[in-house]
């Protein structure tokens, strides 16, 4: 059965793709910084946070379900589905991409980023949300995976439509942790520009790959043949 070779990002995209990525990490690295060992809100989250509450708050089980889709289970099953489809479609860069994404996002936020900045909510470490940072990893997994200006306008409508809803659902993720109080809203922000950015690095890495196989092979045969 014949491989489709196509990178995950193509060669436009990819150009794209690495100023997407600094502003991720810009945007981590200041958050981190402005909100390091802090214990309290911020004056922007303290705005947003109690309108939130004070709106939603009373609806404990319908921010529970909203905040669902972030949480471990939800995120293996979309994840296998997703790499399922990737194998199906013969693309197994896309099923390595979406069996790695959340793994590695959820290290970078449980062991990495919580500890280093070191910002708290009710006495737990909030910063990022990876509630949200895992939803917004899978939204932008589809983005990656589905993105092609190639196809058809009528595919093309629905493979946007999966990423707009996707990101709908990171976007209710974090209406649900922020009403949960398990969060401030500026751990949600970081939490987009972690799942964003960690899928974007992965997709580059794994773009890498063939090219520095190729050049491995081209320099094994031509010293071999020397």
């Amino acid at each position: 059965m014949r491989q489709d070779g196509r990178p995950l990002l193509r060669d436009l995209r990819q150009s794209r793709a690495w100023p997407v990525l600094a502003t991720c990490l810009v945007a981590i690295a200041t958050l981190g910084l402005l909100l390091r060992g802090q214990a309290r809100p911020d004056g922007f989250d303290s705005v947003v946070d109690t309108t939130m509450v004070a709106s939603l708050g009373g609806h404990r089980g319908i921010l529970a379900w909203f905040a669902q889709p972030g949480s471990t289970i939800p995120l293996i099953a979309v994840s296998a589905a997703i790499a399922a489809g990737c194998l199906i479609a013969r693309r197994p860069n896309g099923a390595v991409l979406a069996v790695t994404a959340v793994p590695v996002t959820a290290f970078l936020n449980d062991t990495v980023l919580k500890h280093l900045v070191g910002r708290t909510h009710l006495g737990q470490l909030s910063f990022p949300s990876g509630h949200t940072a895992s939803a917004m990893t899978l939204a932008t997994v589809l983005g990656v995976l589905l993105h092609d200006p190639a196809r058809r306008t009528a595919t093309r409508v629905v493979r946007t439509a999966f990423v707009v809803v996707a990101c709908a659902v990171t976007a209710l993720v974090a209406v649900g942790v922020i009403g949960l109080r398990w969060h401030y809203f500026t751990d949600t922000v970081g939490g987009v520009a972690l799942g964003t950015g960690t899928v974007l690095a992965l997709a580059l890495l794994i773009d890498l790959v063939p090219a520095a196989l190729r050049r491995f092979s081209s320099w094994r045969a031509m010293h071999g043949a020397s």
